[in-house]
């Protein structure tokens, strides 16, 4: 039997979630919204420091690939836990049907931090570029493998515009190269594959050295150890995105000390 491409699945039922949110509040509704706000606060900034590695702390309760990760889980008590654990950034995951997100998260976790939240979804138009400005990110995550090359411009650029930054993810050589083409600022090596949820290191290690040295590097999935931590501190990653590890640990703030070595 050939495997299910995860992906395609995620994708198909994204796109309902996006009819169903239109319906409920129109992308001009959200337009309006959005022009009072207030400043979004630097994402970039906060995760690039010279001589460290920085920690983006991701809130998730389920994965495609694990199922529950966390069984008593609650955002607001896991953003606490980060900040205290003086954690850069916290990435908030608001995808509803693979794990188990919510976008209403974003907007409470922001108003109980003080660091720069992330939102981690599959953010396919600009719909939801308003609608994550709307709900208090400071930043997004954009998919290279989901995206063509003008519509990835087109999202940045609108992001850009409404003062959010975007870590751009990407899996392959292949999607770095379009990436690369782009000139954009902040990039994200996920070690997962998308369709087959497998972790592999290696793709950090092939696609970092391809990356110019001005550009922030971001690296996800997999990094379970202070060694792990080590390895990328030496290859010269700005900062890593970690979920499961923490969401698994009975004592959040004890794991974070421990792979950071804080």
């Amino acid at each position: 039997m050939p495997k299910v491409d995860i992906l395609k699945e995620i994708v198909a039922k994204k796109k309902e979630r996006i009819l169903a949110a239109k319906s409920l509040f129109g992308e001009e509704e959200l337009k309006q919204k959005v022009s009072g706000l207030e400043a979004t606060r630097p994402f970039i900034e906060a995760i690039a420091k010279p001589h460290q590695i920085s920690l983006i702390a991701e809130i998730k309760k389920s994965s495609p690939s694990e199922g529950i990760i966390r069984q008593d889980f609650n955002h607001l008590e896991i953003a606490r836990l980060y900040q205290d654990a003086g954690v850069q950034a916290i990435s908030v995951l608001t995808e509803e049907d693979y794990f188990g997100g919510n976008i209403f998260f974003l907007s409470e976790v922001k108003k109980l931090v003080q660091v720069p939240v992330l939102r981690k979804d599959f953010i396919l138009e600009p719909y939801q570029v308003y609608e994550s400005r709307y709900f208090g990110a400071d930043a997004i995550l954009l998919i290279e493998e989901l995206l063509t090359k003008d519509k990835l411009q087109e999202l940045f650029q609108l992001s850009e515009n409404l003062g959010m930054d975007c870590l751009v993810e990407v899996a392959d050589e292949k999607g770095l190269k379009k990436v690369l083409n782009m000139d954009l600022p902040l990039i994200g090596i996920n070690n997962r594959s998308l369709h087959t949820l497998e972790v592999d290191f290696k793709t950090t290690e092939k696609l970092y050295t391809l990356i110019p040295k001005d550009k922030t590097i971001v690296v996800e999935s997999g990094i379970k150890s202070y060694q792990d931590l080590l390895f990328l501190k030496i290859l010269g990653v700005n900062a890593v995105l970690i979920g499961t590890a923490f969401m698994q640990a009975q004592d959040i703030s004890s794991k974070v000390q421990e792979i950071m070595g804080w």
